[in-house]
Parts: C-alpha cells; structure tokens; sequence
C-alpha cells in the first residue's frame, strides 16, 4: 500500500493555492514528502519562505512559492504564467485559498466583494486555467476544498456560508462538463480543522483536538492523498470529512 501511494504522487507536478498555512500547508508538505513538485501562493513572503523551508529540511523534490492575492484577476493570471514557467505542466490543480467571514449584516459590499473574489470566483477562474493546462497534457485532477459550513449553513455566517455553498455545486457541475476530457474533479468538504481561520487560542484549539471535538489539518492532507491515489477509472466525487465527535 505504500508503494502505491508512492508511486500515485511521486513526480506529479501539483499547484496548491493557500498552501502556506494551515490545511494548505498540509497538504503541499505531505504531498512534497512523497515526490510530487508542489508550487504554493500566498500573500506572505514569510510563511512562503517557512513552507519552503519545511520541504528543504527534507529529503524532497524542489518546489516554488509565489506571492499572489487571488482575489485579483492579475495575480491568477501571474500564478499560472509561473506555474507554465516552472512547472511545464500542471497534474493535479488543489483549490484552498479562503478566508474566513460572518454575517452579511457586518461590513459593506467592498468587504465582501473581497471574500466572494478570494473563496470563490477565483475558485472558478483557477479552475479554467487548470483545465486548459490539463486539455493540452491529455488530463489532471482539481480538487477543490470546501466546507461543512455548505450543508450546516451556520447562524451569523451567511457570507462564508454563501462561498461554501457555491463551491459545492460549481464542483458537481464541473465534473460533467470536464469527466470526459480525462479531468478528475474532487471536492472535500471538512468539519472543523485546527488552523488560523478557526476561533479560539492555540491551547483552546489543542484540547478539542484531543477531544475529537476538532481536526489536524495533517487529517484533511491524509484526505486528498487517498482521493488522488485512485485509479484512472475511479473518481472520489465528494469527500465529507469531520472530526469524531463534532456536534453539527
């Protein structure tokens, strides 16, 4: 089983956005580990260097950062043109940059105008250039991670709610259009994980780790090695994943 997982990852070339923090971090360091050049953004130069970092302390294969804030048609646009420069190719697109949000009742239009750009449009816009790289090499796999927030549909979070739910149809109904061309589609839509985006202090965060009541983000990477570890002719569509004993 090993062997496989190996062979499943290892030489990919895989673009991860949001992949300096939290579950994107997780999963780029994890799948780097495994032989795959991982190509992260962020709109940090410090935690793009600390992730890079990470995958040289390894024995790894040499991956890129880039700054880029996707809530910019510009910077999507520059990520792929790095992408094309230093990767050639992409096999595997890993949609996860978002940012968290309440309710339409706090901010103004420009305030959520940002967050639609970021959790959601740019889901849809990475998602285009990703299938048009991947049309040229004969196929690929976008995974897009949502949220539980897309069926729980939390009180006081209307706005983040609205991007997770829109996430979710846009990845049932990508996957008809794009099956046939040779793409893999995958959404995984975790519970509460242990990163930035949740409230509460650090120590908060560790005890309902051990209580099952919350997630590492190391689970959710684990999550999307076994969706693309799949068979050529085996789709994970949708992936629920939640901590033990979470109450929603």
């Amino acid at each position: 089983m090993e062997n496989y997982f190996n062979t499943a990852i290892a030489g990919k070339k895989i673009v991860i956005t949001g992949g300096t923090t939290g579950i994107g971090r997780a999963i780029a360091i994890q799948l780097n580990s495994l032989g795959a050049t991982c190509l992260i953004c962020g709109r940090n130069q410090e935690q793009i260097d600390e992730t890079l970092s990470i995958f040289n302390s390894v024995d790894s294969t040499e991956s890129k950062g880039i700054i880029v804030d996707l809530s910019r048609a510009e910077d999507i646009k520059k990520l792929f043109e790095f992408a094309d420069n230093e990767l050639g190719n992409i096999d595997i697109f890993i949609n996860n940059a978002a940012l968290a949000y309440g309710s339409v009742l706090e901010g103004e239009y420009e305030d959520w105008q940002y967050i639609i750009n970021t959790n959601l449009l740019a889901y849809l816009a990475c998602c285009k250039e990703a299938i048009i790289r991947m049309e040229r090499s004969g196929g690929g796999q976008i995974i897009n991670i949502g949220s539980m927030s897309a069926d729980v549909r939390e009180e006081d979070g209307s706005v983040y709610v609205a991007t997770k739910a829109g996430i979710q149809g846009f990845s049932e109904a990508l996957r008809k259009e794009v099956n046939r061309k040779g793409i893999k589609v995958t959404l995984i839509e975790p519970g509460a994980v242990d990163t930035d985006m949740q409230e509460g202090s650090t120590s908060e965060k560790l005890e309902k780790v051990e209580n099952q009541e919350m997630m590492k983000a190391e689970d959710i990477a684990r999550a999307v090695l076994f969706c693309i570890a799949q068979s050529e002719g085996s789709d994970v569509v949708d992936l629920k994943i939640r901590p033990h004993l979470q109450s929603i």
